[in-house]
This record gives structure tokens, sequence and C-alpha cells, in this order.
């Protein structure tokens, strides 16, 4: 256990929310978020075929995933997991803030399985490979399904303190995971606020909340994890890895340029994953001006040469 943990909560588990065994609470919490989300989906054509979708419904729910699904990309995956730039401290918090509002768990535990993946990708000790239980037809369809959701609840967690040891000793992102219920429950009732702000009607806010909030973090987080499951099952392979990730195309718009994985796994502290033409990367790009604005730097941008020695070709 750090000083940090011991000196905030006087508990490493309570410091992050990662302890390493899931509790029966993370589990019920976790079962509300996919599953509510989900019938949303479900609701989302005849709701809007009915006339409950505004203008406003739209702006608030492009922005909070626009928002949301960079702070996970940018901030938890490519800063955080990968060290990809180096940000001052005002980025690093408003990230870590933004990838906590996305309702995918606290930085540290996110990050420390993240890392896992990698060191274990699609061998033994990877946390969602999709082969875990073979290339039978039956065996691929399981681990499909555990890759994308099952493995959330898995009891047993990824220890914080043997992959994510640099950020348990970050004084700032300890704070921020231990908040992470407060983030949460910001992003969950922003969306209805700003519906009521701008259409001054309760109406407004229930659709917002709908769509901002509830269809919001469901997309959100099937995009997510659609990376795990989808782009590590099918995709074109350009890059040499050690493991099956592969390019999804279709992907790259609703996932900040994340589904160009293969590169990414070729080569993981990248800055940016689509590196080919017409290869649209909207994590890099927010990247590339946050280091115009000087406002992050020594970023790992890929080079000519780097590129051609990962080459598979």
């Amino acid at each position: 256990m750090s000083a940090i943990d011991q000196a905030e909560t006087g508990s490493g588990e309570r410091a992050t929310l990662g302890g390493e065994v899931q509790s029966l609470r993370e589990q019920v919490a976790l079962s509300l978020f996919i599953a509510v989300p989900f019938l949303a989906f479900l609701a989302a054509i005849p709701v809007a075929w009915g006339g409950w979708l505004g203008w406003s419904d739209v702006a608030i729910t492009f922005v909070m995933y626009a928002l949301t699904l960079h702070g996970v990309t940018v901030g938890y995956h490519r800063l955080f997991t990968h060290k990809s730039f180096k940000p001052n401290r005002a980025v690093k918090i408003v990230l870590a803030v933004l990838g906590s509002m996305a309702i995918e768990g606290p930085v540290i535990r996110w990050v420390a399985d993240h890392r896992k993946h990698h060191k274990y990708s699609d061998r033994d000790g990877d946390p969602h490979s999709p082969w875990r239980y073979g290339s039978s037809l039956a065996g691929l369809t399981k681990g499909f399904l555990w890759a994308h959701i099952g493995w959330l609840f898995d009891p047993e967690q990824t220890p914080i303190d043997k992959y994510a040891p640099d950020l348990v000793k970050d004084r700032d992102l300890v704070r921020i995971s231990r908040m992470f219920w407060m983030w949460a429950g910001a992003s969950i009732f922003l969306p209805p606020l700003a519906g009521f702000l701008l259409t001054w009607s309760w109406q407004g806010a229930l659709t917002a909340f709908f769509w901002g909030t509830v269809v919001r973090i469901g997309l959100i987080h099937h995009v997510t994890w659609s990376i795990n499951s989808i782009c590590h099952t099918v995709g074109e392979q350009p890059y040499r890895s050690r493991d099956r990730s592969g390019n999804v195309w279709w992907l790259a718009i609703p996932s900040g340029g994340e589904s160009w994985h293969n590169l990414h796994h070729a080569d993981p502290t990248s800055a940016r994953h689509g590196v080919r033409r017409f290869q649209l990367d909207t994590s890099a790009r927010v990247i590339w001006v946050l280091e115009k604005l000087g406002w992050v730097k020594d970023v790992r941008w890929p080079t000519p040469e780097r590129l051609e020695m990962k080459s598979a070709a």
C-alpha cells in the first residue's frame, strides 16, 4: 500500500475503488450500468420516431460523447496507460476527470487492466481476449462475449500496485480515482441540467437525460468494449504484433481512432494509431492541438522509419 493511499483514505481499495477482489456492490452497480443503457438502445428508435428527440438532445449527446470518449482515448489510454505524451498538470487533471465521466471505472483501475492486457495480449493472463476458449466456433463465440462484457464481472481484479505503481504515486490521480462516483454523478446529471437550461422545460430535461446520459453511456461503453472483442477477432494486420489485433475501419469514428488497433499493439506508445491515408484518428488530432497550444510536450509521434520497421510486409 502506498503512502498516498494511506494518507488519503487509509486504504488502497478505497483510494482507487479497485481492490483485488470485486465486491458485490461493484457487481450490482456494473450490472445496472450495462443493463439500463442496453434497454435504452432498444427503445431509442421508437422514442426518436415518437418525436422525443430534438436538436438540443443531439447537441448535448454529441458534446458529452466527444468529451467523455476522448477522456478515455486520449487520457486513460494514450496518456496514463502508455505515456504517449507529457501534459501539464491542468491537462492531466481534466483528462482524468473526463475519462472518469465515461463511467468505465476509476482511472487507476482502468490503466492497470489495460497494461495487463498488453502484457499478455491474446495469451493466458489477458483479462479480455476473445481467444480465451480456443478458436472453434463455440469457443470463439464464448470468448467474444467474454471479451466484450463477461470479463467485467471477473471477481479477480488486476493488482494496481503491480500494474500501475506510477499512478498510485500521483496524488492527483489517486484523489480523482477516489472521487470516481462524483464524476459518474456529474456525467449522469449534466445532460438533463443542460437540457432544462436550453429548453426551460422538464420534457427537455427528460429527453436530454435519455439521449445525453443513458444512450450516450451505453454507446461509449459498447464502442470501447468492441475494441476488446471485435478488433481482436477480425481486421487487417498491416503491422507486426504478437497478437491478433486488427484494424476495423467502421469503428474508427465512434472510437476516436482506437480501432486502428493493429498499429497500436505493434507500437503501443505511439500517440497516433491511424497513420495511413484516410485513417481518421480524432484522438491523435486532439493531442496535436494540445501540443500546438503548448499544453503537452514530448509527444511520441510515429516516424516513417519506425513504421517501416513495424510493417508486416
